[in-house]
C-alpha cells in the first residue's frame, strides 16, 4: 500500500475486496428473492448487494455472487429457466427466519419449510411470496449482466416489477411507515443494523 492509502484494485486478492466493500459501502438493503425451479423447487435468498435501478419502468437491481468454488447459486439458474422472482423487504420482524434462509441447502430442499414461513401467491406469478413479509414485489427478469466465472464475480440481475403487495400497515398508499416496518439492513460479517436513529437534511432547491 502506498503513504498515501492509495492502491490499484488488482492488488487485492477478491476476499479482500469482499470484505472491503462490505465494510465500507453500509448499511445495504437487504433484497430478499424468492424463485421457483422449472421442477416446481422453491426458494428463497437474501441479497444484500441490491437497489432500485429504475422507476418508470420500475426495476429493482440484485447481484448474487458465485460462491467459493465460482459456482452459480439456485436463484440464478431459476431466473433462467423461470424468467420470475419476488423481491420482498421484510423489516426487523423477520429477521431469525431472513438469516435461516441464508444456509446452502441442496437445490431440491425448501427455505420457506426451513424458515417456518408460508408461501402465498402474488398476481399471476408462479413464484410464491412470503405471506409474512410486509412487502413483496413481484418481477419478471429483463436481464442478468454476468461479470465473470470465477469466485465472488457478481450477476447483475435486473427484475422489471409487474405486482406489488404492501400491507396497509406499513404503506398508506403514499408512505412507507419507518415505525411499522422496522427495515434493517446489512452491515460487515454478522452484522445487521437498524434503522432506530436518523436524521433530516433539507434538499437544496
Amino acid at each position: 500500500m502506498n503513504d498515501d492509502a492509495t492502491l490499484t484494485a488488482s492488488e487485492l486478492d477478491s476476499g479482500i475486496l469482499y470484505r472491503l466493500f462490505s465494510g465500507a459501502i453500509a448499511p445495504r438493503p437487504i433484497a430478499w428473492v424468492s424463485t421457483i425451479s422449472k421442477d416446481g423447487h422453491a426458494n428463497l435468498a437474501p441479497f444484500s448487494f441490491f437497489t432500485v435501478a429504475s422507476v418508470a419502468p420500475p426495476v429493482l437491481a440484485f447481484s448474487p455472487l458465485l460462491n467459493g468454488e465460482g459456482a452459480t447459486k439456485d436463484t440464478i439458474a431459476n431466473l433462467k429457466d423461470v424468467g420470475e422472482c419476488v423481491v420482498h423487504i421484510g423489516g426487523e420482524a423477520l429477521a431469525q427466519a431472513l438469516n435461516a434462509t441464508s444456509a446452502s441447502l441442496p437445490p431440491q430442499d425448501d427455505e420457506f419449510e426451513h424458515a417456518g414461513l408460508t408461501k402465498a401467491p402474488l398476481g399471476d406469478l408462479r413464484v410464491p411470496r412470503i405471506a409474512e413479509a410486509p412487502i413483496a414485489f413481484g418481477c419478471k427478469l429483463r436481464d442478468i449482466l454476468h461479470f465473470g466465472d470465477s469466485p465472488l464475480a457478481g450477476n447483475l440481475v435486473l427484475a422489471e416489477v409487474t405486482v406489488i403487495h404492501a400491507a396497509p400497515e406499513v404503506w398508506d398508499g403514499r408512505h412507507v411507515g419507518v415505525e411499522a416496518l422496522k427495515p434493517i439492513g446489512r452491515m460487515a460479517g454478522s452484522d445487521y443494523i437498524r434503522c432506530t436513529d436518523l436524521f433530516a437534511l433539507e434538499r437544496p432547491k
